[in-house]
C-alpha cells in the first residue's frame, strides 16, 4: 500500500516519518521552493518527494492533505480530481468543514473519504496522544485499512462519527482555549510587562498560564486563525466567553459581591458537580515550572479573571467540558485543569473572587485582560485573518526572547502532567 502526503509542513513530515519508520512506502510532495529547502537541510532523505500532486493522487492508495485549512480548497481543487479509483483521502486540518467542502467539491465520487485530526502539534509527537478518526464517505473495508495506517502513529484513535460534531467540540477545545490565552498575552504586552517578574503572576496556576501562553505565541499564527475563524462554531462559543468576561467584570468593577459570587457558585456546581470527575492537575507538579529566575518569589491574590469566565460560559452555553477530553489538545487539558483547580479548593476560590471586587492592585491588569477579550473576539466575529495574524505576531514579538525557553518547559510540564 502507497500512502501519499501532500503538504510537507511540520505536521506533513511528522506523519511521513512515522509512516515510513513503521514500513509503509510514502511519497511526499510540497512547493519545489520547499522541497528544495527540505533536501539541502537533509530532512527528507528518508522520504521519496515529488514536485507533482497529481502523481501522488494517480499513484497512492491512501492520500492524506497536511496543508493549512485556509488553502484547502485551492490544494484539493489541484489535485483531488486526479485521485485514483477507490483511493482513501484524509485531512489534517483542525477544522473540517471547508476540509470536506473542498473534498465534495473536488474529489471523485468512486473515491473514500476518512478523514483525521491529531490533537497535538509536531514538538510533541504522535505516540500516545489522541487522533480523531471521522468517517465522512467510505466502506467498511475502507475505513478498516484507514484505520490501521493511522494506528501505525502510536497515536490513541478516537473516533468522531460527524464533522459537525468534531467542530463543535474543537470550538471549545482549541479555538476558545486559545483565545483566553492569547488575550493573557496581549494583556501582558499591554500592560509592559513580563509576567514571571510580577508577584501576582507567581504559583502553580500562573505557571501553567505563563508557560501555555508562550507555548502558543512560539507556534503559528495561521493555526490558530484558521482554527477561530473557519471554524462556523467559533464565533457563538468565542461570543459568549467575551459576554461572561464582560458580565463579571463589571459586577467587580461595580463591588455588586452577592451577584457575583452567586453566579460563580452556580457556574462551579454546573461544571464540577460530578463526584467522579477526575484530577487533571496537582499543586505540587505545577509548582515547579516557573520562569522566574529568583526562587520563591511571593505570591500576591490574582483574580484570575480568564479562569472565571471560562467557568461562566461553560454554565452559560451548557457545556459540560470534561465530555470534550474526547478531543483534548495538551493547552484545554492544561486550562480545563487549572479551572478544576480553582475551583475545587474553595479557600482559592474566595481568594479570587476577594481579589476580583476590592484588590486594586490587580484592577489595571484585569482591565488589559478585558480589553484583549474584546479585540481578538472582535478578529474572529468579523473574520480578520490578516488582522488576526498581525496582532498573533506582535505579542509574539513581545515575548520573543524566551519562547524557546518556554517550549522547552511547557513540554517537560505536559509529559509530567500526563505521567502524573
Amino acid at each position: 500500500m502507497k500512502i501519499g502526503i501532500i503538504g510537507l509542513g511540520d505536521m506533513g513530515l511528522l506523519y511521513a516519518g512515522a509512516l515510513v519508520a513503521t514500513g509503509y512506502d510514502v511519497l511526499g510532495c510540497d512547493l519545489p521552493g520547499r522541497i528544495a529547502f527540505l533536501r539541502e537541510n537533509g530532512i527528507i532523505d528518508h522520504i521519496s518527494c515529488t514536485e507533482d500532486g497529481n502523481l501522488v493522487s494517480r499513484t497512492c492508495d491512501i492520500i492524506i492533505y497536511a496543508v493549512e485549512a485556509e488553502k484547502i480548497n485551492e490544494v484539493v481543487g489541484l489535485y483531488g480530481p486526479a485521485t485514483r479509483c477507490g483511493a482513501i483521502v484524509a485531512g489534517q486540518t483542525s477544522v473540517k468543514h471547508p476540509e470536506i467542502a473542498a473534498f465534495e467539491k473536488h474529489l471523485p465520487g468512486d473515491v473514500h473519504i476518512v478523514t483525521c485530526h491529531s490533537l497535538h502539534g509536531p514538538a510533541i509527537g504522535a505516540k500516545g496522544q489522541k487522533l480523531v478518526i471521522i468517517p465522512h464517505r467510505t466502506s467498511a473495508e475502507a475505513y478498516q485499512r484507514m484505520s490501521d495506517v493511522l494506528s501505525a502513529l502510536g497515536s490513541e484513535l478516537v473516533e468522531i462519527p460527524d464533522y459537525h460534531v468534531h467542530d463543535k467540540i474543537v470550538a471549545d477545545t482549541q479555538a476558545v482555549t486559545h483565545l483566553g490565552f492569547e488575550s493573557m498575552g496581549t494583556a501582558w504586552k499591554e500592560a509592559g510587562f513580563f509576567p514571571w517578574e510580577n508577584a501576582s503572576y507567581a504559583g502553580g496556576i500562573d505557571n501553567v498560564k505563563i508557560l501555555t501562553t508562550l507555548r502558543i505565541f512560539g507556534s503559528k499564527a495561521h493555526i490558530y486563525g484558521g482554527l477561530a475563524i473557519l471554524n462556523p462554531y467559533a464565533a457563538s462559543q468565542v461570543k459568549q466567553y467575551a459576554r461572561s468576561e464582560s458580565e463579571l467584570f463589571k459586577l467587580m468593577i461595580m463591588e455588586e459581591e452577592d451577584e457575583f459570587r452567586k453566579r460563580l457558585y452556580r457556574a462551579r456546581d454546573f461544571v464540577f458537580s460530578s463526584d467522579d470527575i477526575p484530577v487533571l492537575l496537582n499543586d505540587r507538579t505545577m509548582g515547579e515550572f516557573s520562569l522566574a529566575e529568583a526562587a520563591d518569589v511571593p505570591r500576591k491574590p490574582n483574580s484570575h479573571l480568564s479562569l472565571l469566565s471560562m467557568v461562566d460560559a461553560w454554565y452559560h452555553l451548557g457545556i459540560n467540558p470534561y465530555q470534550h477530553l474526547i478531543c483534548q489538545t495538551p493547552p484545554f487539558r492544561l486550562r480545563l485543569g487549572i479551572a478544576e483547580y480553582l475551583f475545587q479548593h474553595e479557600e482559592l476560590l474566595e481568594e479570587s473572587i476577594e481579589t476580583a471586587l476590592f484588590n486594586k492592585s490587580i484592577r489595571a491588569d484585569d482591565l488589559e485582560f478585558h480589553s484583549a477579550v474584546r479585540e481578538w473576539t472582535s478578529l474572529v466575529v468579523y473574520g480578520d485573518m490578516n488582522g488576526y495574524k498581525s496582532h498573533f505576531d506582535q505579542v509574539k514579538f513581545f515575548f520573543k526572547d524566551r519562547l524557546d525557553h518556554a517550549k522547552l518547559k511547557s513540554d517537560e510540564m505536559i509529559r509530567r502532567l500526563e505521567i502524573d
